[in-house]
């Protein structure tokens, strides 16, 4: 809120309404005793108080990221915190954690599983470095940047006994697994079944791709997925069915902050993020 200035706004960043974000700012002042922000009409500005209580907070989650690092007199190490989505951290994260320990033994890390909004909302409040995430669909604040490590193609996923190749067809006909829809990558599919006018008869909603997989292998029913680098060879128990034309693309990437704002093993641990992708990068 203090960034977006209007509660709606502030809505929209973190997917939720602005009925929903003014009530927990009213319960926040109600348990505080005092106002957090003067108001005048849509509009709200940070007061005396909302700052102070601002500062606290940013030096609660400062401490908060400090958690388990060595007491002072100790070794002191170098932490970097990534974010990473599962499929991420199944394919490219590996190979290039493994490089930058090499490189950098000085230095530890920390994996932050999550889904892509709440991963990209915590580059923004600064805690994390960075997030191997899929593409937001809403422009990135003007101090973070987005690198792209690998457009996935999606894919109709069959049980390997379905011979039919009519995608169209075999989504309108047959028990359709959805891919989460609040996700990002859920989102695409949701788009692109209602651009193509389908209401396929669903059966289940799932976010892990992974499960999306095992499900259709088990013959539950069909599934529009991403053709993420662990996928490349599928399972022998399904058969996945190109889009030809109407082909749609999972953006993955890395969203982080400034260079200024990085420490050096951060930018180091980036570039090796983009190597891992085959992406030749002059960056440190």
């Amino acid at each position: 809120m203090a960034r977006e200035g209007t509660f709606a706004a502030a809505g929209n960043r973190i997917g939720l309404t602005q009925a929903a974000v003014s009530a927990q700012i009213q319960r926040l002042e109600a348990e505080l005793g005092f106002a957090l922000f003067d108001r005048n009409g849509r509009s709200a500005q940070l007061n005396k108080n909302g700052e102070r209580i601002l500062a606290q907070a940013q030096e609660v989650l400062r401490l908060y990221a400090e958690l388990g690092t060595p007491p002072s007199g100790a070794s002191a190490q170098v932490l970097v915190t990534i974010g990473a989505i599962a499929s991420l951290q199944r394919s490219l994260l590996p190979d290039a954690l493994a490089r930058f320990h090499r490189e950098r033994p000085d230095c530890r890390t920390r994996v932050i599983p999550g889904l892509s909004m709440e991963l990209v909302n915590r580059v923004d409040t600064g805690e994390l470095d960075m997030a191997a995430v899929i593409r937001p669909p809403f422009s990135l604040q003007s101090d973070l940047r987005w690198t792209t490590l690998a457009l996935e193609p999606f894919r109709l996923l069959v049980p390997r006994e379905v011979r039919e190749d009519d995608w169209r067809k075999i989504i309108a006909t047959r028990p359709f697994i959805r891919y989460d829809r609040t996700s990002f990558g859920g989102r695409q599919v949701d788009r692109f079944l209602r651009a193509m006018h389908f209401s396929p008869r669903e059966v289940c909603e799932v976010d892990e791709l992974d499960a999306i997989v095992r499900l259709v292998a088990n013959r539950l029913g069909v599934a529009l997925v991403p053709e993420v680098a662990t996928h490349r060879r599928w399972p022998a128990a399904v058969r996945a069915i190109d889009l030809g034309d109407h082909t749609f693309h999972r953006d993955v990437g890395l969203v982080q902050r400034a260079r200024g704002a990085m420490s050096e093993p951060a930018q180091l641990l980036s570039r090796f993020l983009t190597l891992a992708a085959g992406i030749a990068t002059d960056e440190i």
